[in-house]
């Protein structure tokens, strides 16, 4: 099993642009295909820059959520000032979190990570289960070309 952490975070809030995912949780390649289509379109558009310009920090955040019955995968940044634009702000729990860290390559990091968490971590993880809501994943730069990332995941003690 990957190693985690049992966190407890303080609720927080992350601003963000999305797409509802149309395709299948199982179908990894496709939804990886999805997800770069979308967050190529942030940088040509521009959208991307106006993001990182409101963020207070440097991390960049991945976001998979449910949202009006349907999968959704945001990029978003915690904002120091509003963006208006925005498809979503979305506020994450006060609560304990099982958090996946690790490194990579920037492109993979966020799959990676979820990926490893959702299929090694809490599926075999017996006294805590996922509240649902939003679960995300950050990264920031190494420095070195190589990326440092956390996946969080709300989950409750059973």
């Amino acid at each position: 099993m990957a190693n985690y952490t049992l966190d407890h975070k303080k609720s927080f809030t992350l601003i963000a642009y999305g797409f509802s995912i149309q395709s299948n949780f199982q179908d990894m390649p496709a939804m990886q295909k999805e997800k770069t289509e979308f967050w190529d379109k942030l940088k040509a558009d521009g959208r991307f820059n106006k993001l990182k310009n409101a963020a207070k920090d440097d991390r960049e955040w991945s976001v998979n959520e449910v949202y009006q019955g349907k999968p959704w995968n945001y990029f978003a940044v915690e904002a120091g000032k509003s963006v208006g634009d925005a498809t979503r702000i979305i506020e994450f729990p006060e609560s304990e979190y099982i958090v996946v860290a690790g490194n990579g390559d920037k492109e993979t990091l966020f799959d990676q990570l979820t990926y490893r968490a959702f299929g090694e971590v809490l599926a075999q993880i017996t006294d805590y289960a996922y509240i649902g809501g939003p679960n995300a994943t950050y990264r920031k730069d190494n420095g070195d070309g190589t990326f440092y990332g956390e996946f969080w995941v709300p989950v409750v003690k059973k």
